[in-house]
């Protein structure tokens, strides 16, 4: 019944009254983006969602006009060359992230499920498809990004995303909120670089030792 029903409702509902309530939030940050670097204020990106459907998911800005197209910050060469100065701020508190309301009351995503991959990150939509994670809605927060966000390999986060979808629940999805709203404030788990930046820095560490 959960799944059925009241999770999409509770998401039209949660993202209405947030769009309504955040509306002066929108603005603040809309005209900094343009003052800090002329141009588009929203950024839009082809995901992947529910049943591997693509559709265009949007952020605030972060990263100047010239940055590569469709490339994870994890690919990029030197990424904190890109991204602005208000970028950063955005990026750090994952205020870039609010435009994704939209996304939500419109059914492309859900409050909480799984971040949704780039179309063509083909690595981490695989190992989704082991635990059917692309089946259900992506969402703006979920059971990953509570356990280690950017620092987690994409094995280990494929997984983590299984493991939501097999106990998703009122109870989950209340859980999961409320720890992203800690983990935000508290900053963990952003790390410029991305996926696995975790692992490979221990493995530098390992490395410096070994000299």
């Amino acid at each position: 019944m959960y799944r059925g029903f009241f999770k999409r409702f509770f998401d039209i509902i949660l993202s209405f009254l947030a769009i309504v309530l955040l509306s002066w939030l929108f603005f603040i940050i809309s005209l900094a983006i343009v003052v800090d670097d002329p141009g588009p204020v929203f950024f839009k990106q082809k995901r992947v969602g529910k049943n591997k459907k693509l559709f265009m998911m949007l952020k605030f800005r972060s990263m100047k006009m010239n940055t590569p197209c469709d490339t994870p910050t994890h690919m990029l060469k030197n990424p904190e060359q890109y991204i602005t100065r208000v970028g950063k701020f955005l990026r750090k508190t994952s205020l870039d992230e609010l435009p994704q309301i939209f996304n939500i009351l419109v059914g492309q995503m859900s409050i909480i499920g799984p971040r949704p991959a780039l179309w063509n990150q083909d690595d981490l939509i695989d190992e989704r498809d082991k635990y059917g994670a692309n089946d259900v809605r992506p969402g703006l927060s979920g059971w990953a990004q509570i356990n280690g966000r950017d620092e987690l390999e994409i094995q280990v986060k494929a997984r983590l995303d299984g493991e939501y979808v097999e106990k998703m629940s009122f109870a989950m999805d209340w859980k999961c909120f409320w720890k992203t709203i800690i983990s935000v404030l508290k900053r963990e788990g952003v790390v410029e670089g991305g996926t696995g930046a975790l692992v490979k820095e221990k493995v530098h560490e390992k490395e410096v030792v070994s000299k």
